[in-house]
């Protein structure tokens, strides 16, 4: 009896002994690893947005320059997230936040999409979608077969008015956008999504630009 105690106390000291030597060991590593895994993570985060603004056009450090967003029904976004602004010289220049489609045919679409300081669209991208492959997954420009002049590439430089106004349409809805045959609620619900997120970002541009960095925007009650 005593032995089989002393055997179990044993193992128990040992395993416990153990345990404690792996989690420091993981915790070590963490910590060493932890700066160039953020560091991966901004790089990541800075080529996506590099594909909607063009890096020349800016020269502050846009990941520093952002204020944080509350969940927005108008981009679609059910949590917070974060809005980076541009500047040149110290002027605005243009505003980067994401956006989502919740209408697509398999689901949400994510987006990211960069919005000049005079309101103009510079580019979006998809970030993220379940879009059959082949059908509608073109709303992807690395999937889209026509590399020259992917589908969404037909977006840039449009002025926010066009969604004012109610035109920011694909073509089969009255609008100038086209869309593939048998794939329009694919196209139908990024061109809607952006030009909600175009509309909403040219009218608020001025308060978000003048906003302390990394102050939480506070949608102003009518």
């Amino acid at each position: 009896m005593r032995e089989t105690l002393r055997i179990s106390t044993s193992s128990a000291i040992v395993l416990v002994v153990f345990s404690l030597v792996f989690t420091g060991l993981m915790a070590i590593t963490y910590q060493a690893t932890k700066p160039l895994l953020e560091a991966s993570a901004q790089a990541e985060k800075l080529k996506l947005i590099n594909e909607v603004l063009p890096p020349a056009s800016y020269d502050n450090d846009l990941l520093a320059d952002a204020v944080s967003l509350p969940p927005m029904r108008a981009l679609g976004l059910d949590n917070g997230s974060k809005l980076y602004r541009a500047r040149k010289a110290g002027q605005p220049v243009a505003l980067v936040l994401e956006a989502a489609a919740p209408d697509g045919y398999s689901g949400r679409i994510g987006l990211v999409l960069a919005v000049t300081a005079d309101g103009h669209l510079s580019a979006v991208r998809v970030t993220a979608h379940k879009e059959t492959p082949g059908l509608g997954d073109y709303i992807d420009p690395k999937k889209d077969k026509n590399k020259a002049n992917p589908w969404i590439a037909q977006f840039n430089g449009q002025s926010h008015e066009l969604a004012e106004e109610g035109r920011w349409k694909v073509a089969k809805d009255g609008g100038p956008f086209a869309y593939h045959t048998g794939a329009t609620i694919s196209a139908r619900a990024v061109t809607n999504a952006t030009g909600h997120a175009l509309a909403w970002a040219a009218e608020r541009r001025n308060a978000l630009f003048a906003l302390p960095t990394g102050a939480k925007f506070e949608e102003k009650q009518p």
